[in-house]
């Protein structure tokens, strides 16, 4: 695998579904919008679960990916790996992680395996809290550089403003969206947001 780069809009979605749900491991699936070959280009992920991860029906996450997968081919887009917090705020991957992320690595190679550590999602961090794997030899192994993202110091400032301002709670992960249909898992009134605060008239990304 060569070099993982990671959006801005990736990041700042991963961290508020962690601070939307700070007791629970939550999960979801990574999408690349860039053709295959060379970097894997994380620019969008899907918040997925928050509650009872191992006890997931494994037909719930079939579906879910199957819906995400209608979704990835409507808008050009791919799954390209997955990313897990744990609640107990360790970094290893779970036997459900792992099981994810082999089902994904089946249908994409370069499939890559997300970490959080909230133990870590400080404002005061110097490199994203994300631990990175990556599938060898059938088995998924730390990658030994960190992840790539530009303009960490505006991202991670961003992220800080939008939990400041609540507006995590603007974002629906599947698990909302099974309660409330209406409710819109593709998070385009906050893609909108992240947009907005990272456009270069408002003096970032």
């Amino acid at each position: 695998m060569g070099e993982v780069e990671l959006s801005c809009r990736a990041y700042v979605k991963m961290y508020l579904h962690s601070c939307l749900f700070p007791r629970c491991s939550i999960n979801g699936l990574l999408l690349s919008s860039s053709s295959a070959g060379g970097a894997v280009c994380v620019t969008d992920c899907v918040p997925l679960l928050h509650s009872h991860l191992p006890l997931a029906p494994i037909t719930q996450l079939a579906l879910t990916q199957s819906q995400v997968d209608v979704w990835c081919a409507q808008t050009q887009q791919r799954i390209v790996g997955y990313y897990q917090a744990n609640a107990c705020a360790s970094d290893c991957p779970t036997p459900c992680a792992l099981k994810i992320a082999d089902k994904i690595a089946e249908q994409f190679e370069s499939a890559v395996l997300l970490m959080l550590d909230g133990s870590k999602m400080s404002p005061d961090d110097r490199v994203p809290p994300i631990v990175m794997y990556e599938r060898r030899d059938s088995k998924w192994v730390l990658k030994d550089k960190h992840i790539m993202l530009r303009q960490w110091e505006e991202t991670q400032a961003i992220a800080s403003q939008m939990l400041e301002s609540g507006d995590h709670a603007l974002l629906v992960d599947f698990d909302g969206h099974l309660d409330d249909i209406t409710k819109d898992w593709t998070n385009q009134t906050l893609n909108s947001k992240i947009a907005e605060l990272s456009s270069p008239a408002n003096g970032n990304i």
